[in-house]
């Protein structure tokens, strides 16, 4: 057993990992603000007494005693980091900051989540973790894109000065259930606006493309570079190398929940990028790893996920 905290416990991402580490037997402190995070993520896990929840922003330093730390929070939906962007790059920086300083006492090994935005619109495609990015330091996404780049180089110089224990990954795109249904983002948009009925919000033409990564491959991809041999550091890609068409996955869905939704075209929005697909060689070589999940069967979970959220919300209003 060992002692485990994973900042941003109650998110997305971070409530699946969550549950992965306490069914392999360890102890989990999940730590997280619940601004993006939500309670009903974890109300499964709150009877297990090897889990606890602390609400605490990483901005602010905190003390507690563990052997690993999984750096996850941050808001991860342009709609959430744009929310309030000095805050989501003081995440990024100080909190960073505030979990390598406790890593480096405790000597703790330290796992960062880093994303595939830090290459920004890549002029490189498909991605691999030697390309330096396409970053708009000054744009309405810098706050995000920067800011994990920033976290990157913290977490690097650490290890460099400090000899602090790291990993660093970049995380692609990832669905499943949990998500937020007002995240902004497109598996999560597609899908309540076609199980409302309500037309399908593509920007651009949609010929950009996205590689979609079921969450359950992501935490397993995560959990593996954590527990990966000493002296491989990263970053390694994690995500799906499958790459879809934004408009072909918006028919997809539309399909698949037998919406009769149409498809309405906006404007692409500022900094977007077009393409998007991870190269996982490295994963494949040093973790063994590659996701399982086709798209369809994840699709389907999620789906249903979003169906019995919405049911719920329906009945909770009359």
């Amino acid at each position: 057993m060992k002692k485990i905290l994973v900042t941003g416990g109650a998110g997305f991402i971070g409530s699946h990992l969550c549950e992965r580490l306490l069914n392999e037997g360890n102890e989990v402190i999940c730590a997280d603000n619940f601004f993006t995070g939500s309670k009903k993520n974890i109300l499964h896990l709150l009877d297990n007494r090897y889990f606890e929840v602390i609400r605490h922003d990483i901005i602010k330093s905190m003390l507690v005693e563990v052997e690993e730390i999984y750096n996850l929070a941050c808001p991860a939906s342009p709609v959430h980091y744009q929310y309030n962007a000095i805050k989501t790059i003081k995440t990024n920086v100080l909190g960073t900051i505030n979990m390598l300083g406790l890593a480096k006492r405790l000597k703790a090994r330290f796992l960062q989540a880093s994303t595939s935005e830090v290459y920004g619109d890549p002029r490189e495609h498909p991605q691999k973790e030697t390309y330096w990015g396409n970053v708009n330091p000054v744009g309405i996404r810098s706050c995000y894109d920067e800011g994990k780049r920033a976290a990157e180089t913290l977490t690097m110089d650490y290890h460099r000065q400090n000899n602090v224990d790291i990993k660093i990954i970049r995380i692609f795109n990832t669905y499943g259930p949990r998500m937020a249904a007002n995240d902004g983002r497109v598996v999560s948009n597609f899908i309540v606006q076609a199980l409302k009925g309500e037309d399908l919000t593509v920007y651009g033409d949609g010929c950009q493309t996205r590689a979609f990564c079921y969450v359950s491959d992501l935490v397993d991809g995560t959990v593996r570079m954590m527990n990966s041999k000493e002296g491989f550091i990263g970053p390694v890609n994690l995500g799906n190398p499958v790459e879809t068409p934004i408009i072909e996955f918006a028919h997809k869905i539309i399909n698949m929940t037998g919406s009769s939704s149409k498809i309405v075209y906006k404007p692409l929005p500022q900094d977007d990028p077009v393409q998007r697909k991870p190269d996982i060689s490295l994963a494949k070589r040093e973790l063994e790893w590659s996701p399982v999940v086709e798209l369809e069967e994840g699709l389907k979970k999620t789906i249903e996920y979003f169906e019995k959220s919405l049911t719920f919300v329906k009945k909770a209003c009359l």
